[in-house]
């Protein structure tokens, strides 16, 4: 892992960018990683465009400032694309996940980028098959996982698996749907060919 790595998540007020953003840092955190977590706050409100942060290092974290060029970009609603430009600051070995069922070429066309590495995955039907309704947001953890390999995987859906318990107790098809998105993203996310 670099010394610093940030991650710029990208979705609409309801989605799930700001919890997706505090379990992964809260996983990461459990792997012995100094973190960051926040979300950009503003006038939200249900599907509004939204955006959450996450840093990690291995070295204590002195930056106390809004992310500007993160090394990976989460994309949970594709209808963000052309409205928002989600690739401010991307470098060009940078990385950006997309929920989507069209592919990594299609998506890298749609974008516009020439450089950095594209992936997509589609969250939101994975989430109406699991958990039963489109929360893309912990299926793009899986995929985040999956694509950056910052946290171990079982340790990130075990941290993710107590976290739901304490939220869902009394709803164990709604932590299993949600372990089980995680899971199928992680296998199911694809770069291009």
């Amino acid at each position: 892992m670099q010394d610093l790595v940030e991650i710029r998540w990208h979705g609409r007020g309801g989605q799930g960018a700001k919890t997706a953003a505090l379990l992964f840092a809260d996983a990461a955190l459990g792997e012995g990683l100094y973190i960051q977590a926040f979300p950009e706050y503003g006038p939200e409100r249900m599907g509004a465009p939204v955006q959450s942060f996450d840093r990690l290092s291995k070295n204590p974290i002195t930056i106390h400032a809004g992310v500007t060029s993160p090394q990976v970009v989460v994309v949970l609603d594709p209808t963000l694309i052309g409205k928002v430009d989600v690739t401010q600051g991307l470098p060009d070995d940078g990385i950006i996940i997309v929920n989507t069922s069209e592919t990594a070429k299609e998506m890298r066309k749609k974008l516009g980028l020439t450089k950095g590495k594209v992936y997509t995955v589609d969250a939101s039907l994975i989430s109406k098959e699991t958990i039963g309704r489109a929360i893309p947001n912990t299926p793009m953890m899986g995929a985040l996982v999956k694509v950056t390999g910052l946290i171990d995987f079982a340790r990130m859906l075990e941290n993710n698996r107590e976290k739901l318990t304490a939220k869902f107790k009394n709803k164990p098809e709604v932590i299993e749907g949600n372990i089980k998105s995680i899971q199928r993203a992680y296998q199911e996310v694809k770069g291009e060919e």
